[in-house]
């Protein structure tokens, strides 16, 4: 049986780092498919996305011998079975688009996941309009005086579940610090940027009365400061003076379906890593 993997790694940089895990996989019996890198001169840091495969029949197991050359690199790193889909969990409130969006692009292949459950402070009847195709679907009303048992809940749920992701498909409830902390460097958000940039209630009305030209959406990795995780994808649309406020939220929900897309089709192929406050992200 042929297997293929998915290894990502970072770690100082030296030389003959790139050769020693292209002997080794020669020597464990793969194939490397795809091979992207990045030195990064100001920390000396090195990044690499490597997919390898079974050359020719069975291969060794690689997951000990990688052990082994990432103590002698000092590596950070993951090996990810491509034959393995990752679960993900939606979280999602009032408003559905992306939720919408993220269900028809796994169901026609693009979008390569194994959706575990989808969470809302909504009942279910909300999305009464929505094939959720039996994704187990959970109902969790939340209040000020109910956040932390219903946060511990979500935690539960992504615990049982096995969940490698968690997404905020417009899930409009602001995570304490313990459940940031919990979800770190698994868990997207999709969030509405504009230059200036309007916190607080109906944005793209602000924008409309500033007169913006461009509006856009960012998805990011939560984090325990409020939309200032490390970014993963962003995209703008040019507005006109004769944009509406209505024409606005329309144009903002098509760019906050397709940057959230991206951002997960990104983390689930592996092509994220995170670097401090920034990412190194190795596009298609």
């Amino acid at each position: 049986m042929g297997y293929s993997y998915i290894l990502t790694l970072s770690c100082p940089n030296r030389p003959g780092l790139v050769a020693a895990i292209g002997q080794l996989l020669f020597e464990l019996g793969y194939n490397i498919t795809e091979a992207q890198q990045f030195d990064e001169p100001d920390s000396k840091q090195f990044f690499m996305r490597i997919v390898f495969s079974a050359a020719i029949g069975e291969a060794t197991a690689p997951e000990t011998a990688l052990g082994a050359l990432a103590t002698r690199f000092a590596m950070k790193w993951t090996l990810h079975d491509t034959s393995i889909r990752p679960k993900v969990i939606l979280l999602v409130s009032k408003f559905d688009h992306c939720l919408v969006d993220l269900l028809y692009r796994w169901r026609i292949g693009e979008l390569v996941i194994n959706p575990v459950g989808i969470i809302s402070n909504h009942p279910a009847d909300t999305y009464e309009h929505i094939d959720l195709h039996a994704i187990p679907f959970h109902y969790l009303p939340v209040t000020r005086e109910t956040k932390a048992e219903q946060e511990a809940r979500i935690l539960e749920l992504v615990d049982a579940t096995g969940a490698d992701l968690v997404v905020l498909a417009r899930y409009m409830q602001i995570l304490s610090n313990n459940m940031a902390a919990a979800l770190s460097g698994r868990c997207i958000n999709i969030h509405h940027s504009f230059l200036p940039g309007f916190k607080g209630a109906r944005p793209y009305h602000q924008a409309f009365d500033r007169g913006v030209k461009l509006i856009g959406a960012t998805a990011h990795f939560v984090t325990r400061d409020l939309d200032e995780g490390p970014i993963i994808e962003q995209d703008v649309e040019r507005i006109s003076h004769a944009d509406a406020p209505d024409d606005l939220i329309r144009k903002g929900r098509d760019i906050e379906r397709r940057v959230l897309a991206r951002a997960v089709r990104y983390y689930v192929e592996q092509r994220v890593i995170l670097n401090g406050n920034k990412t190194i992200i190795f596009m298609h």
